[in-house]
């Protein structure tokens, strides 16, 4: 017997909010080839002179509203580009508009307000359900537990001390597909940035992180290989620039082989991408951070071109529904910012489980067949492979 749950979720102004302060203060443990002796963050030295200090600090504010303004920017490019995919295969489903904060009246030009854009499409020929949500905020007030997540991953080798009450600021766009056709995988990315001011003048702290993944129902090697072969070749375009030996597709794959992983399974959610954090924020990694997020939609959109008329049968749109339960049970169990989201005091339902796939199911002591091509998927997410 299948149980099959349609999820039919109503946009939150929230989602962005929650999300966004998860990914920045419920970090997970990453492989040791990420990590910096020297720090892993850009410190703004305050033994420096006065004028030093001020000019480094104004130059580091300049980072993150470049990188604020840009990803506005890419949220509105990447609705244009499904939109017209969307158009092309027959469907008329657009994106919704949804709006809090500096974003939702007509001070969009205030540069001191917080505020997020949350974009959402459903029932379209190729995404089923899909959101892209920008999220900007500043004059955060770090609390004690945040303040504390963020002090244990940043150490103190620099003499860096943040405390409760540390102003933040940060901006992130994120997106999730979820592919109505199982032949194409359902696709997820997230860029951010992340900028404290300690109140003790030690120097403002700041840092990038991201990545992209895909989660597919079937197996086509090429396709596969080349989403890996395009983070490879970016990282490889950037990692001469990189002055801190974080711009690595090799570690990048290998931490979200193990973010995306659900342990009561034993099993990955899909065949991983790149994920990084604690990236130090300058002009040299905004670079790489714009390249990355320019680098998702030529990632997908070829496999998308390959796959959206290839006909399926009932049974393999089963399976994508039985693992898209999956994909459920890693965002409800594991996933940093959906559990932020539910501990929250009368949480914005609709908005945290705005990523969850419109449509899944659960069998109950499923089995797939021997030698099948679920057979296959399932021995790649139960051991990854290297696919450059």
């Amino acid at each position: 017997m299948m149980i099959i749950i349609r999820c039919v979720f109503k946009v939150s102004v929230a989602l962005s909010l929650v999300n966004l302060a998860s990914c920045f203060n419920m970090p997970v443990s990453l492989p040791s080839s990420l990590s910096m002796k020297s720090g892993i963050h850009t410190r703004l030295s305050a033994v420096s002179s006065g004028a030093e200090t001020v000019a480094v600090e104004s130059s580091l504010e300049q980072v993150f509203e470049e990188f604020a303004s840009f990803l506005q920017t890419k949220q509105a490019d990447i609705i244009s580009e499904i939109e017209v995919v969307e158009k092309n295969c027959g469907s008329d489903s657009v994106f919704s508009r949804d709006t809090w904060g500096v974003f939702e009246g007509d001070d969009e030009e205030d540069v001191k307000k917080s505020g997020g854009i949350t974009r959402v499409i459903q029932k379209g020929a190729i995404i089923e359900k899909g959101a892209c949500s920008f999220t900007l905020l500043r004059g955060g007030k770090l609390t004690a537990d945040r303040a504390a997540a963020i002090q244990g991953r940043q150490g103190s080798e620099d003499g860096v001390n943040i405390q409760e009450g540390d102003m933040y600021s940060a901006a992130a766009l994120s997106m999730v597909l979820h592919t109505r056709s199982p032949m194409i995988p359902t696709f997820r990315s997230d860029v951010r940035i992340f900028m404290v001011e300690p109140s003790d003048g030690s120097g403002t702290v700041a840092w990038f992180g991201g990545g992209s993944d895909l989660t597919p129902y079937y197996l086509f090697d090429e396709d596969i290989k080349f989403f890996h072969q395009q983070l490879f070749d970016l990282c490889e375009e950037y990692s001469d620039d990189d002055q801190c030996n974080m711009v690595n597709y090799k570690s990048m794959k290998e931490a979200c082989d193990k973010y995306f992983y659900l342990p009561a399974r034993s099993e990955h959610r899909g065949v991983g991408g790149m994920f990084f954090d604690d990236m130090p924020a300058n002009k040299k990694s905004l670079a790489f951070l714009e390249a990355v997020t320019d680098n998702w939609m030529p990632s997908w959109f070829p496999i998308i071109e390959k796959r959206k008329n290839a006909e399926y049968s009932e049974q393999q749109r089963e399976w994508q529904l039985l693992r898209r339960g999956r994909y459920l049970e890693f965002n409800l169990l594991y996933d940093r910012g959906v559990k932020f989201g539910l501990q929250t005091a009368n949480p914005r339902v609709e908005g945290v489980m705005v990523s969850a796939p419109p449509l899944i199911a659960w069998e109950y002591n499923h089995a797939v067949e021997e030698n099948s091509e679920e057979e296959r998927l399932m021995k790649i997410l139960k051991n990854p492979i290297e696919w450059v």
